[in-house]
Parts: C-alpha cells; structure tokens; sequence
C-alpha cells in the first residue's frame, strides 16, 4: 500500500493505534507512530503529529509523553476501564454458570478490545485460574434479552420448561405443556438467572430458572399481578428463598453458638434479629420459605446452630433426620 493513499483516515488510524498498541506501561515514538500509519498508507511527520495530539486531546483522549532514555514515548491514558476492573469482570464472566463456553470466549475478547495488547494477555491469564461447570443453554444470552422486552414492553411471555433426566437430556415439565406468565423482575442467586413472573391461573408469583426455558415467545397480551410484585421485596425474596427452592414463607427462630453468627449474616443479611444469650450464644429470627434445601441448609450447620420454632417446623426436622438416619443405616 502506497503511503498517503488513505491519508483522510489518518486520525481514525492514529486513534486505533493508541487504544490498541499504548497504555501506562507501554508507549512509542514519534517514528514508531509515524512507521505505523505509513503501514496503513497515511503520511505523518513529527509537526503534524504533534497537530494531531492535539486534536485527539481536544476528542477528550489523554495523550500522555514520557522520556525514556534518549527517546519520548507517547501512550494513551484515562481510558473508560481500568485493567483492575476488567479483570473483575473478566472473572465474573468466566466463573457465570449461566453463560456458556462459548458466549464467556466470546464476551472475554470483546473486553479484550478495550485494552492494549499488552495488557489484553493479562486477561487471558485471568482466564486460566478458573475451570468451572458452565451452562449448556447456548441460548440464555438472548433469553435474558427477550426477558428484558417483556418487562420493558409490559407483555406476557410463553414457554415451555425443562429438567434433566437420568440420561442426560431435556425432559419438557408438564408432559411439554406452555407456560404463559407475567414476568416482573430477574435475579441472580448461586450464580444462576432465575424469573421471577406471576402466574394468574394460581394467582401468585412463581420463579423459573433460565437456563431450563426453551421455545420463549413474547406475546400480546398485557402483564398481570402487578400488585402481587409490589408487595415483593426482591432481595428479602432472594434471602429467604433457599437456592430458590419454592415453600411455605414462615418466621423461624434460632438459637446457637456465637461463632455461628457469620453464617446467619451471610445468608440473611445484617438486618436480621440477633439477641446475643449467655453462656456465649445467641437467639434469632429469620424469614425463609421453609423447603427441605432450607432443612438441609440447618442440618449441615451441625450443632452449632439449632431450630427452637415453630413447633412444626422442629418436627419436620426430626422427621428429615430420622429420614436420613433409616437412609443410610439400611444400606
């Protein structure tokens, strides 16, 4: 390519070759700058370099110069990410179960884009430190969107739900009938998309998985339940629902030893009623919607935390361990 023949490009050039090759710890001359749009078949000498600084500055881009030897070296700076943050995300992205292999690969390199090459290996290393189980869905990543219209418009959505089975494939719930709710709001727990949508035919708010909808159609008809959603309280929801295993809502009492308060902060938050007791230990009360995930939760808190009420929740406990007992002692 003949030096000057895209000469009307040269700032656009110019601005691809800051983002993409310069940042704090890796700048270049006047010449290397030069060298490369002449690559790219524009013209450049130091003068109008200098012009062109200028003019990128006034763009709101911060060309920074820096003396290294005998050299001045010139790289952008302020850029809208941080390296710090995009590892973040980088890692957030990468540890999503939600977000398959392949949309993670793909939405890694696009965050790649908006860094050097030097610092864009930085987040392929990232990438490495994690290794974990990634959804199967390939299309939750438009599921979200679709979900996302529907809210925004304020139509019903239709679709049909799945499980797995002992083969390994999808298995449609309700011998592959529809689903036509009202969605109303998503939330993330244990690193999974959940709906949070109300159904009319029962005449409540229910929660759906994701990555278990397939065939999601938005429709004409308007959402409902909007009363129902302005009674929730999402993260109280979130809180209370275990591992978003639907039960009854009820207020539980707890009683345990004190080293054990972190565990009830973490799940619950720090807005939860604790009444330090003596001998060093301490009363709750919490509110979740008892299911046997929530059962399991308690139980493998061992002895250091033990439900006191409601009366039928204690039994319901000494039920699931006389369960788990007969279980694994007749094996």
């Amino acid at each position: 390519m003949a030096a000057g023949d895209n000469q009307k490009l040269k700032m656009l050039y110019l601005v691809k070759i800051f983002f993409e090759e310069t940042d704090d710890a890796h700048g270049l001359s006047l010449q290397q700058i030069a060298a490369k749009l002449e690559a790219c078949g524009v013209n450049a000498d130091r003068k109008t370099l200098y012009k062109d600084f200028a003019e990128l500055e006034k763009l709101g881009l911060e060309i920074l110069s820096e003396q290294q030897g005998r050299s001045v070296l010139y790289h952008l700076a302020g850029r809208q990410f941080e390296l710090p943050e995009l590892k973040l995300l980088v890692d957030a992205v990468q540890g999503s179960k939600f977000i398959t292999e392949k949309k993670s690969r793909q939405l890694i390199r696009k965050l790649e884009s908006l860094v050097s090459v030097h610092e864009a290996r930085q987040l392929q290393r990232q990438v490495l430190i994690t290794g974990r189980i990634k959804a199967m869905n390939e299309s939750i990543y438009y599921l979200v969107d679709m979900l996302h219209e529907a809210i925004n418009t304020d139509r019903q959505i239709r679709f049909q739900y799945f499980r797995w089975n002992v083969h390994k494939q999808q298995e449609l719930r309700r011998n592959g009938a529809w689903y036509q709710v009202s969605p109303w709001c998503l939330l993330w727990d244990d690193e999974n998309y959940y709906l949070v949508a109300y159904d009319a035919a029962d005449g409540l708010l229910k929660h759906y998985r994701v990555d278990k909808i397939v065939r999601l159609s938005v429709t004409a008809a308007p959402r409902e339940g909007k009363e129902a959603f302005r009674k929730l309280d999402p993260a109280t929801y979130t809180r209370s629902v275990f591992g978003m295993f639907g039960g009854e809502r009820s207020r539980v009492t707890l009683e345990g030893r004190a080293d054990m308060v972190g565990a009830l902060i973490d799940r619950f938050g720090k807005d939860i009623t604790i009444i330090p007791q003596p001998g060093n230990r301490f009363s709750a009360a919490v509110e979740v919607a008892v299911s046997r995930h929530f059962l399991g939760w308690i139980i493998a808190l061992g002895d250091g935390v033990r439900v006191t009420g409601p009366a039928e929740l204690v039994d319901e406990l000494r039920a699931e361990a006389a369960r788990l007992t007969e279980l694994y002692t007749n094996t």
